[in-house]
């Protein structure tokens, strides 16, 4: 195991080494020093869903200017432009490449609300650029790039936040404070849920882009044979080069929580798999709609993790996180509840360490000081997070169709991980009303991971270390360690 922890990461962020990567020395660019009532100027990326929220809540800090607003989307990019002129940004640039706006020197910040697939690459630009980086999650569409962008937060001493607001958030701060301190006892399982009603996305017949598309800025980094329509704007979220599927799309936040709950000497799991599917839509989208995936660490603590999208009548949503404990008691909702007792009481914590000002207000001030330390969600803690999705999405990826019932599940003498799946299991057939004939699970491998050097052991390693990086496209490759 590697001998970087959360807690020492905290306090020396700018020295010591991501997980068996050694630091590399030198500087290309260093930060622009702000003073404390200097403006900083902002360039955000990606111009939709999410990317209206970061204009939205930077412009809601004090002293900020967005100078620029990125997107291969000439349609978008001019709207955008229009509107953040109309609210008084009146030198706000329009631009295609993200390369442009890291080029001006008076640029502090880069804030990246693209697709999955370009998250790392403007990170490592914006770090390389001397550019304060607040990343939306995930951080890393794979694990190999996620562990360049901490090398490079590390060599250029720039910030980096990672977009999962509770993060921000001190009750929870507080609540993990309290966990592994002891106060429930050893925790054993951390517990993450996506669970939100999404549609099937039909079929789109591949063709060219639309003229007001440069397709090949969308791509950048992404190898993908040729554009369909689904793509664009919201559902490569469902493709494997470009997304991650829901378990590192909005379960990314309720994945970092549950990680965040494991003891700080942990970095990455021994060991992870993934069982589910994609079920009842018979759509385009490669990624699973149904998922309940593991992962263990060196010290026995588990996280599990559970993705439920198809609707049905009587579905219940369910985007948080749950807590269970050795001696059987459990944190659900709030409240805990001691071993075989289904009376509980509500949990009462102190808060929690975190820089205020919520996600936007707490980047500006790690800014304004330059300090990566303050970040809510720094660079390491963003890639242990997104590594054990990662993991769990190659499981799956590498696995077999098994029939569809509640013995599909391949967790050994895990009793936990069988009751837990049951639930799901229940759900989808008696719920959903999945019939076991003609329908089939995804089960992938228990892959083991070396925490240290972040590759894969034993048995399916040469296929799991595969997908430990995508390929590039020419032009717009993540850089290796040494050309950082």
């Amino acid at each position: 195991m590697s001998n970087i922890t959360r807690r020492n990461f905290l306090r020396t962020t700018t020295a010591g080494a991501v997980a068996g990567v050694p630091l590399i020395s030198g500087t290309k660019s260093a930060p622009r020093i702000i003073g404390a009532n200097d403006k900083i100027r902002i360039a955000v990326a990606g111009l939709n869903g999410r990317g209206k929220s970061h204009i939205g809540g930077f412009l809601g800090q004090k002293n900020v200017e967005i100078a620029y607003v990125i997107d291969p989307d000439e349609q978008v990019l001019t709207r955008t432009v229009d509107s953040l002129k109309k609210r008084g940004q009146k030198n706000v640039k329009g631009v295609a490449d993200v390369r442009k706006a890291l080029d001006d020197k008076d640029v502090d910040a880069l804030t990246v609300a693209t697709p999955n697939h370009w998250h790392s690459l403007m990170t490592i630009w914006g770090a390389q650029a001397g550019k304060h980086v607040y990343v939306e999650k995930p951080m890393s569409h794979d694990v190999a790039e996620g562990r360049i962008a901490v090398a490079a937060q590390q060599k250029y001493g720039v910030v980096i936040q990672h977009g999962t607001q509770r993060r921000s958030d001190a009750g929870i701060a507080g609540l993990h404070q309290a966990i592994k301190a002891g106060k429930w006892g050893k925790l054993k399982i951390s517990y993450g849920y996506c669970c939100k009603p999404r549609g099937g996305i039909g079929h789109k017949a591949p063709g060219n882009p639309p003229a007001n598309l440069d397709w090949n800025l969308w791509k950048g980094p992404a190898v993908i044979d040729q554009f369909h329509g689904n793509y664009v704007h919201y559902n490569w979220h469902w493709f494997w080069p470009s997304g991650n599927g829901d378990l590192n799309n909005q379960g990314t936040h309720q994945l970092d929580v549950a990680c965040w709950a494991i003891d700080d000497d942990q970095t990455h799991p021994v060991r992870a798999m993934a069982i589910g599917g994609r079920f009842q839509w018979k759509d385009q989208g490669q990624t699973p709609n149904t998922m309940f995936g593991m992962a263990e660490y060196p010290n026995g603590q588990q996280v599990f993790f559970n993705v439920r999208n198809v609707n049905y009548k009587g579905y219940q949503r369910q985007v948080e996180n749950e807590y269970y404990f050795e001696d059987g008691g459990r944190i659900v909702r709030g409240v805990y509840y001691p071993k075989g007792s289904d009376k509980g009481e509500r949990v009462k914590v102190d808060s929690g360490k975190v820089t205020p000002g919520g996600n936007w207000g707490s980047f500006i001030a790690a800014c304004r000081a330059g300090k990566p330390e303050m970040a809510n969600g720094n660079a390491l803690q963003a890639h242990y997070g997104c590594v054990v999705g990662h993991l769990m999405n190659n499981s799956y990826r590498l696995g077999e169709e098994v029939p569809f019932n509640q013995k599909a599940g391949r967790f050994g003498d895990n009793k936990d991980a069988a009751e837990h799946f049951g639930r799901l299991h229940d759900v989808m057939g008696k719920g959903v009303g999945i019939p076991e004939k003609d329908n089939f699970y995804t089960v992938g491998p228990w892959l083991k991971f070396d925490p240290k050097t972040e590759r894969h052991t034993g048995e399916h390693s040469a296929e799991a270390n595969a997908l430990l990086k995508d390929k590039n496209n020419a032009g717009f490759q993540v850089p290796e360690l040494s050309k950082i």
